[in-house]
C-alpha cells in the first residue's frame, strides 16, 4: 500500500499551486459572472499597460535562439558529448507537432484566417487586400515566434539537466546568476509559477479542444452544444489522457503523436488534393514570401496608432497562450532532444513544425478564403462569426465525403487533447516535484485530472473569452522569468566556451609522450585489440591504482578527493572538490567496438571472440574524450590524471569573475 502511494512531490511547489488552482475553481463555480468580470477586467488591463513587453519578450526570445543556432554555442550537445538521440526523427517531429499545436491548429486552420479576412485589424474588409493580410497574420501568429518561445524554454530546460545535471525544471536556468539560492524561495517561487502557467496553457487548449469536439458531435449526431455536454467531454477524454498517462511516454504519448501525424496528414491530403491544388501551391510560396518581407514589422507592431482593441484579442492573446504553454512545451521537446546539439535542436524545433504548420494554415485557410472569394461560399463567413468553434466542420461541407472527414477531424481533435493532457499532467508533475522525472503514476493521474477541472472551470466562468483572458493574465510573469532565463543560459554557455578554450591550450606534451617503455611496447598497443576480460582488468587494477595514488598524494595537501570503483561495470572514478565551483572528475569505463577489418593480417583468421574489441576510454565532465588509455603503465595513467586536472585548473582561472558557476556532475 505505501509503496502505491508514496509521493515525490516538493511540497513548497505543490501545495502552493494546488491551493491557488482550488481557489480559482472554487470561486468560479460559486460566481462564474463574477470571476468572468475580472478574467475580462485584467485582461484590458495587462494587454493596455503590458502589451509592449509581449511583443518586446518575443522579438528577444526569437533573436536570442536564432543567435545560439549560428554562434559557436550550436555545436554544444543537450547531454554529455558522447550522448546520441534516443528517438529517430520522424518521432521527433511528430512529438513536437503534437505537443505544441496540436489542438490549436485543428481549431483556428479555417476560423482565424476567415476571421481576419472578415474583422482585418487595418484596411477594408472582404478585399483581396484583407485576405492577403489573413494569411500574413496567420502565418506569423503561428510561426518561428511561437517555435521560439517553446525551443527556448526546451533548451534552457535540456541544457542544465542533461548536460550539467541539474533538475529538469525552469529553476535550473537561474543557476549561473544566483547558484544554490535555486534551490530555496527563489527557485521555489519560479517553478510555481511554470506549474500555473502550464495547468492554464494546457487547460486553454482543452478548452478549444472540447468546443470543437461538441461542434462536431451536434454537426454529426445532434448532440446538443452546451456546458453539460462539454463537461462531460472534458471528463470522458481526459479518462483516456489518465489511460495514456499511465503507459507512459513511450507506450503513450509517441504512439499517440504518430497517430497524430499520420491522421492531419491525410486530412491535410485530402483538403489539398479536393481543393484548388493549384493555387494553394503558388499561395504558399506567396504566404512565405509575405511573411518574411514583413516579419521585423510585425514583432513590433502594436498598433499604436491605430485605436483597436484587435491586439488583445489576437497577437497579444496567441503571445500569451505559447508563453503559457512553454513550460508544458519545453518541458516535453527537452525530454525527447536528449543528445541533440543546440543547433540541431534549434532547426528542428524552429523550422520543420513550422514549416508543417504554414503548409497546413494555407492549405485550410487559403482554401476557405478561395470557396468564399471565389465560390461563393459565403455562408462560412457567418457560420464562422456565430461560432468559431463549427468553422473546420462548415468547411468540410465544400468538399465531398464531409461526413466521414468531420468524423476524422473529430477522433484527431480527441487524440491531440489526449496528447495535451497527457503530456501537460508529465510536465506538471515534474516540475512540481523538483524536477524528478522518476515519479508514481498517481501523481501524473492527479495533475490530469487537475487540468481537466480547471477547463470546466474556465468554461462556465465564460467559455472562449475566460480561456483567452486566463492565458494573458498567467503568462505575464512568466514572459519575465524567460527573460531571465535567456540571460542564464548564455552565461552558462560562454562558461563552457572558455572552458572548451581552456582545456585545449594546456601547457602540457600530446598523449604520446606518456607511454612508458620501449618502442617496442608502443608499437604493441597499437596492433592490439584487447577483449573485454583484459580491458575491465586493467581499469579495475591499473586505472584505480593510479587513482588511488593521485587520492593520496591530494590527500596529503588537504585536498578532499574520493574513488569510485564499480567492478562489476568496470567503471572507475576519480573526483577532485572544489569549494563552489566546478568539481574535477576523471572517469574511466570501458566501451566496445566491432574489430575493423584492418586488424589482422590476411593470412589469419579472426575468432569470434576476436572481432569485437574494447577500449579503456576518459570521461570528463562534458563526456566522452575519445581516447584510449589501454596499455598505459601506471605512472602514464597518473601523468594523464594530472594533466587533466592542470587543465581543468586553467579553466577555473579563466571563470574566476564570473562566479558562480554552474557545476557539472
Amino acid at each position: 500500500m505505501n509503496n502505491n502511494f508514496k509521493t515525490t512531490i516538493l511540497k513548497p511547489v505543490f501545495i502552493p499551486s494546488v491551493l491557488f488552482i482550488i481557489l480559482l475553481v472554487v470561486f468560479t463555480a460559486i460566481s462564474p459572472e463574477l470571476a468572468n468580470n475580472i478574467f475580462n477586467t485584467v485582461k484590458s488591463f495587462v494587454a493596455e499597460k503590458f502589451g509592449w513587453l509581449y511583443m518586446l519578450s518575443v522579438g528577444i526570445f526569437v533573436l536570442f535562439v536564432l543567435f545560439l543556432a549560428i554562434s559557436p554555442f550550436g555545436k554544444f550537445k543537450l547531454g554529455p558529448d558522447h550522448s546520441k538521440p534516443t528517438y529517430s526523427n520522424l518521432s521527433w517531429f511528430a512529438m513536437l507537432f503534437s505537443a505544441g499545436m496540436g489542438i490549436g491548429l485543428m481549431f483556428w486552420g479555417v476560423a482565424e484566417p476567415v476571421m481576419q479576412y472578415v474583422s482585418p485589424p487595418v484596411g477594408s474588409k472582404e478585399s483581396i487586400e484583407s485576405a492577403k493580410l489573413a494569411m500574413n497574420i496567420v502565418f506569423f501568429h503561428w510561426g518561428i515566434h511561437a517555435w521560439s518561445i517553446y525551443a527556448l524554454v526546451g533548451l534552457v530546460l535540456a541544457y542544465f539537466s542533461f548536460r550539467h545535471g541539474l533538475p529538469l525544471s525552469i529553476r535550473s536556468a537561474l543557476y549561473p546568476l544566483i547558484g544554490e539560492k535555486i534551490y530555496g524561495g527563489i527557485g521555489h517561487t519560479v517553478d510555481t509559477i511554470a506549474v500555473l502557467g502550464t495547468v492554464f496553457g494546457v487547460a486553454t487548449s482543452l478548452g478549444f479542444g472540447v468546443l470543437q469536439v461538441n461542434s462536431g458531435l451536434n454537426y454529426l449526431f445532434d448532440i446538443p452544444v452546451d456546458i453539460i455536454t462539454q463537461i462531460i467531454l472534458i471528463s470522458v477524454i481526459t479518462a483516456l489522457a489518465t489511460i495514456s498517462v499511465v503507459l507512459g511516454l513511450d507506450g503513450g504519448i509517441k504512439r499517440l503523436s504518430e497517430i497524430n501525424l499520420y491522421l492531419a496528414s491525410f486530412l491535410l491530403l485530402f483538403v489539398f488534393i479536393a481543393g484548388p491544388t493549384f493555387f494553394l501551391l503558388g499561395a504558399y510560396v506567396q504566404n512565405i514570401g509575405a511573411y518574411l518581407s514583413n516579419i521585423v514589422e510585425m514583432t513590433f507592431n502594436q498598433y499604436i496608432y491605430d485605436k483597436t482593441s484587435w491586439m488583445s484579442s489576437w497577437t497579444l492573446f496567441y503571445w500569451a497562450w505559447w508563453i503559457a504553454w512553454a513550460p508544458f512545451v519545453g518541458m516535453f521537446i527537452a525530454r525527447v532532444s536528449r543528445g541533440r546539439t543546440i543547433r540541431e535542436f534549434v532547426i528542428g524545433v524552429l523550422f520543420v513544425p513550422a514549416g508543417f504548420t504554414f503548409l497546413w494554415m494555407t492549405v485550410f485557410g487559403n482554401s476557405a478564403l478561395d470557396a468564399i472569394m471565389n465560390d461563393g461560399f459565403v455562408m462560412l463567413t457567418s457560420a464562422v462569426s456565430a461560432d468559431v468553434s463549427t468553422a473546420l466542420f462548415k468547411f468540410l461541407e465544400h468538399f465531398p465525403f464531409s461526413g466521414f472527414t468531420s468524423i476524422i477531424a473529430i477522433i484527431l481533435v480527441i487524440t491531440f487533447f489526449i496528447t495535451s493532457a497527457d503530456s501537460g499532467a508529465l510536465v506538471v508533475d515534474t516540475i512540481a516535484s523538483g524536477g524528478n522525472d522518476k515519479n508514481p503514476v498517481w501523481q501524473r493521474i492527479f495533475w490530469a485530472v487537475t487540468q481537466g477541472i480547471v477547463a470546466i472551470a474556465l468554461l462556465i466562468a465564460g467559455g472562449l473569452g475566460a480561456l483567452q483572458s486566463a492565458s494573458i493574465i498567467i503568462a505575464i510573469p512568466f514572459a519575465i522569468v524567460m527573460l531571465i532565463a535567456a540571460w542564464g543560459l548564455y552565461r552558462a554557455l560562454k562558461l563552457e566556451t572558455i572552458r572548451n578554450e581552456s582545456l585545449k591550450h594546456h601547457m602540457n606534451a600530446g598523449r604520446h609522450g606518456k607511454i612508458s617503455g620501449s618502442w617496442k611496447v608502443r608499437l604493441n598497443r597499437i596492433i592490439e585489440f584487447p577483449n573485454k576480460d583484459e580491458v575491465e582488468r586493467f581499469i579495475n587494477e591499473d586505472v584505480t591504482f593510479a587513482m588511488e595514488a593521485v587520492k593520496e598524494e591530494l590527500s596529503s595537501y588537504s585536498w578532499n578527493a574520493e574513488i569510485k570503483n564499480d567492478k562489476e561495470k568496470a567503471i572507475s572514478i576519480l573526483r577532485v572538490e572544489h569549494s563552489e565551483d566546478f568539481d574535477f572528475i576523471y572517469e574511466v569505463r570501458t566501451k566496445n567496438y566491432d574489430t575493423p577489418s584492418y586488424a589482422y593480417p590476411e593470412s589469419i583468421n579472426p575468432t569470434k571472440e576476436q572481432k569485437r574489441y574494447s577500449r579503456v576510454e576518459v570521461y570528463l565532465q562534458d563526456g566522452n574524450k575519445a581516447y584510449d588509455i589501454y596499455g598505459y603503465d601506471h605512472n602514464a595513467i597518473v601523468i594523464d590524471i594530472i594533466d587533466q586536472f592542470e587543465k581543468h585548473r586553467h579553466f577555473l582561472h579563466n571563470t574566476s569573475t564570473l562566479n558562480p558557476v554552474v557545476p557539472i556532475d
